[in-house]
């Protein structure tokens, strides 16, 4: 058995003396773990960091064995990510999701290209990555089977002033329709469909919707307790201060990693998560009866 395909590394564990246990999200066969012969030493450690872009050839007697990967680097974007901890968190935060919620060697669609462009804005130090990550677990969930409807109200089919989600349903609803059940609603930034600005208090509001699904959805379906701790380690850095970016730092094109790059973006390096199991309840949450 062997295909090749080009993936983004989440994680790497050191296995033996000189060799690496890789995991990779692929464009067309999913996240998949291999063997990296070699991996552990002096020269592939500039090229084995997390978030960089690897074309990957892998190689197995038989298709259900942990197989070998061969590696190339086609795009290094550690130096960058590692440049401010706000998105160190971020990357180390979308990893642990895609690696604890995310069954191995299944393919999702679209989850490889959502999640490589989250990366180059990361690496990029873009001024909007925390909208971007916000959006980001929007496409995750739906990815997941419990995608959010956040098009139109759930009562009355407008499109307009859309101030609400069920956490019933995972459907929008508008302020007038929402507004007696206020409390009982979560909070829709309006940054998540095209409208308002995604300032930092919407972005933290963003991150509580899709954390409540994620939590309160996946988790269960997944028999999960909690949320990865990387998640919360990144909702705490976006409430501390954001401090400008050090210079110099960010990842080009085919390059490798810098001196200082190490052990690549920080928890996700080492000590990968257990497998996810199999995805279960591909569904969207069961409609209520009384609050929208």
């Amino acid at each position: 058995m062997d295909w090749r395909d080009e993936g983004l590394l989440l994680s790497i564990r050191d296995h033996g003396e000189s060799s690496a246990i890789i995991d990779v999200l692929t464009a067309g066969h999913g996240r998949h773990s291999g063997l990296v012969r070699g991996g552990a030493g002096q020269k592939m450690s500039a090229i084995l960091q997390p978030g960089s872009q690897l074309a990957v050839e892998w190689r197995a007697r038989l298709e259900e064995h942990l197989g070998h990967f061969r590696v190339e680097p086609l795009r290094s974007r550690a130096a960058g990510i590692m440049a401010d901890r706000g998105t160190l968190a971020a990357f180390n935060a979308m990893a642990a999701l895609i690696l604890t919620m995310v069954p191995e060697r299944g393919a999702e669609a679209g989850l490889h290209e959502a999640s490589t462009d989250l990366a180059d804005a990361l690496a990029a130090q873009a001024a909007d990555w925390p909208a971007r990550y916000a959006l980001w677990e929007v496409a995750f969930l739906d990815v997941l089977g419990f995608g959010l409807d956040l098009e139109r109200c759930a009562v009355s089919g407008s499109r307009h002033d859309l101030a609400f989600v069920s956490p019933r349903t995972g459907r929008a609803v508008t302020r007038a329709v929402g507004g007696p059940w206020a409390d009982k609603l979560l909070p829709l930034p309006g940054f998540l469909i095209g409208q308002g600005r995604a300032n930092p208090g919407a972005v933290r509001e963003a991150l509580r919707m899709t954390g409540w699904f994620l939590a309160n959805r996946v988790c269960p379906a997944l028999e999960r307790e909690a949320l990865p701790e990387a998640r919360d380690r990144l909702i705490r850095a976006l409430d501390r201060p954001q401090t400008p970016p050090a210079t110099g730092g960010q990842g080009s094109p085919g390059g490798a990693a810098g001196p200082g790059a190490g052990g690549g973006p920080g928890a996700v390096s080492h000590g990968m998560s257990p497998p996810a199991p199999p995805l279960a309840g591909r569904h969207r949450p069961v409609p209520g009866h009384h609050a929208p």
